[in-house]
C-alpha cells in the first residue's frame, strides 16, 4: 500500500497500543521500512555485474548494440540454497535421501516429488562412489526463467526474472510457499534497431550474453559441488551436502536458447525436423561437441539443429488443436456458415454454467491475450462446444489429448498410469490425423516441436518426478507476485531498484514469520 495509507494505518495501532507515549514505535512507514531493514533474516543482498560486447567493431555505422553495457541483477544462489534448506517451516517436507516408492498392493513404482526420480538416484550414487563426498545429501539446484511484460504502452517494458528452488523439498510445497520458488535475478535483455534484430552477430551475442549470464551467476555454487559443505536444515541439523544442476524450468523457446539449437527443432533429442514421431537418441555434449570437430557450421544447422534463427512455436492445444478446428470449418464450409458456427461454438462457451472450478468466457473463445490458465479453462468446456459441428475423428483427438494432459497433471504418477499415458498419446497420435488426411486438410505436417515434446513426458517423469510442481505455471505465477506488483507499486522512473528493494523487504518479512512461528 501507499506510504500515506501505512502512516494512517500506524497511527492508529499506534494510538491505541501506547495512547500515553509521544513517540511510539512504528509512527510511520520510514520506522517501519528501517525496522525491516535492520532484519537479519533472509539478507541475502542484491549485487549487478555488467556485460558487453567484446568482439570487432565497425569503425563505420557500428550498431548501436555494439557500445551498450548490459547490467544483470543477482542474489547469490549459494546463499539462497542455503537459506531455502533452513527455513523451520519445510523440516517436515524436505526429502534428505534419493528414495524408490512402490504401492503396497502389486510393487508398482510410482512416481511423485522430484527425488522420487531415477536421475536423483543416480547422482547420489555417484556422489557415494567418491570417498570425499560419500554419505552427503545431494541438493538438486531448480533454475527457471521466462521473459515477462509488465506494460505494453508505456514503453513496452519487459524483465526477465530467474528463479532458483532445490530438488529436495516437495512439489506442494513448491506451489505454495513463495520462499520454496525464489527470484534470484533479472537477465539482461539486448534490444538493438529491425535493421540488425536478425543479424547473425547481434543473435549470437544475444545467446553468448544470457549463458554467460548464467554461469557468473551460478559460479558461487560451483565448489560445493565436488566439496561437501556443512549446512544448516531447518529440523536444526546439521548436513554436509553436495550441489548440482538439475532440471531447467522453460517454455519451448528458453529449451532452445538453453540448448543452443535452430527452432523448430527438439531440444531433448535428435529427431530429424520433418520426421519427429521417429525413434531418434538424446542430445548430448559429447555430441555437439564432435560435431564442432568434425563438421561445418552450415551441415550442424541444416542436418542437426545446432545453433539457429528465432521462430516461437506456442502451445500445443491453442495455438495448434483450436486453431485447426477453426481451419476446419473455414474450409468446409462458407465464409458465411463458418461464421456463423463460430458465433455459435462462442455462445456455447458463454453459457456454461457457473459452478466451482470452471471459468466463465462472457465472450467465448474470441479474446487475444491467452493466459496458461485460459488455455486450461477452455479445454474443460471445449469438446462439448464443438460437438455436432467436426467429425467424430476430431472430438476422439481433443479427447486423447486432454486425457493425456489430465493424466500427467496427476501429484502421483504410477507406472500402470505412465502405460495410460503413453496409451493416451499413441491414439492421440492417430485420430489426429484427420488434420492432415481428411476431406478438409488444414496441416501438411505434425512434425511440431511442442507436439513432439509430449513423446518425452513418459521419460522425462521417470527422471525427475511427477511434472505437477516443476511445470511453467509455477514461474508464471511467481510473476505477479516478484515481477508485476512491485513494478505496478514503483514510482515507474528506473522501477527496477524500487521492484529489488520491494522483494527484499517481502523476503524479510515473510521469512521473519517463519522465525516468529518456529
Amino acid at each position: 500500500m501507499s506510504a500515506l495509507k501505512m502512516d494512517a494505518l500506524l497511527d492508529l495501532w499506534a494510538s491505541s497500543l501506547y495512547p500515553h507515549q509521544a513517540q511510539p514505535p512504528f509512527s510511520n512507514h520510514r520506522h517501519l521500512y528501517q525496522t525491516i531493514d535492520a532484519t537479519t533474516i533472509s539478507n541475502v543482498k542484491w549485487q549487478c555485474f555488467s556485460a558487453g560486447y567484446t568482439g570487432e567493431i565497425p569503425a563505420v555505422n557500428p550498431p548501436p548494440w555494439m557500445s551498450k553495457k548490459y547490467d544483470v541483477w543477482f542474489q547469490d544462489p549459494h546463499q539462497v540454497a542455503r537459506q531455502i534448506l533452513g527455513n523451520p517451516s519445510f523440516s517436515n517436507e524436505i526429502d534428505l535421501q534419493p528414495f524408490k516408492e512402490y504401492l503396497t498392493e502389486d510393487q508398482t513404482r510410482q512416481y511423485k516429488d522430484f527425488m522420487s526420480g531415477e536421475w536423483a538416484w543416480e547422482q547420489a550414487d555417484i556422489i557415494s562412489e567418491d570417498k570425499s563426498t560419500h554419505g552427503s545429501t545431494f541438493v538438486p539446484i531448480i533454475l527457471g526463467s521466462d521473459k515477462t511484460t509488465v506494460s505494453v504502452a508505456t514503453g513496452n517494458n519487459k524483465y526477465y526474472p530467474l528463479y532458483m528452488s532445490v530438488g529436495n523439498v516437495h512439489n506442494n510445497v513448491r506451489q505454495a510457499h513463495q520462499e520454496a520458488l525464489v527470484l534470484i535475478g533479472f537477465l539482461a535483455i539486448p534490444k538493438t534497431t529491425k535493421e540488425h534484430a536478425s543479424d547473425a552477430t547481434f543473435c549470437k551475442f544475444h545467446w553468448q550474453l544470457f549463458h554467460s549470464s548464467l554461469a557468473a551467476i551460478l559460479s558461487s555454487l560451483k565448489p560445493a559441488m565436488t566439496t561437501p559443505e556443512v549446512v544448516k536444515f531447518g529440523d536444526g541439523h546439521f548436513r554436509h551436502v553436495i550441489y548440482g544442476l538439475g532440471p531447467y524450468i522453460a517454455d519451448y523457446k528458453e529449451q532452445a536458447l538453453l540448448t543452443c539449437i535452430v527452432y523448430g527443432w527438439c531440444p531433448r533429442c535428435q529427431a530429424l525436423q520433418g520426421n519427429f514421431d521417429g525413434d531418434a537418441l538424446d542430445r548430448s555434449r559429447a555430441f555437439t561437441e564432435v560435431l564442432f570437430q568434425e563438421s561445418t557450421l552450415d551441415l550442424m544447422w541444416d542436418d542437426y539443429g545446432v545453433v539457429g534463427d528465432l521462430v516461437l512455436i506456442k502451445g500445443c492445444f491453442k495455438d495448434h488443436l483450436v486453431d485447426w478446428v477453426t481451419a476446419y470449418i473455414q474450409r468446409k464450409h462458407s465464409k458465411r456458415e463458418a461464421d456463423q458456427i463460430m458465433d455459435d461454438i462462442d455462445r456455447r462457451i458463454a453459457a456454461v454454467a457457473l459452478f466451482t472450478g470452471l471459468h466463465h468466457f462472457p465472450q467465448g473463445q474470441g479474446f487475444k491475450q491467452w493466459t496458461g490458465d485460459d488455455s486450461k479453462a477452455l479445454m474443460k468446456v471445449y469438446i462439448a462446444a464443438i460437438e455436432g459441428y467436426v467429425p467424430a475423428e476430431i472430438i476422439r483427438t481433443f479427447h486423447a489429448f486432454l486425457e493425456f494432459c489430465y493424466l500427467v497433471r496427476r501429484h502421483i504418477i504410477s507406472e500402470k498410469v505412465l502405460t495410460e499415458i503413453e496409451d493416451a498419446l499413441n491414439w492421440f497420435h492417430t485420430w489426429r490425423e484427420i488434420f492432415r488426411t481428411g476431406d478438409n486438410p488444414v496441416v501438411t505436417t505434425f512434425s511440431l516441436p511442442c507436439q513432439h515434446s509430449a513423446k518425452h513426458y513418459p521419460t522425462l517423469i521417470r527422471l525427475f518426478g511427477a511434472p505437477n510442481g516443476l511445470c511453467s505455471s509455477i514461474t508464471e505465477c511467481k510473476h505477479i507476485k516478484a515481477i508485476k506488483e512491485p513494478w505496478w507499486r514503483s514510482s515507474k522512473y528506473q522501477p527496477l531498484g524500487q521492484m529489488l528493494l520491494t522483494n527484499q523487504w517481502l523476503d524479510k518479512i515473510a521469512a521473519s514469520r517463519v522465525d516468529f512461528s518456529s
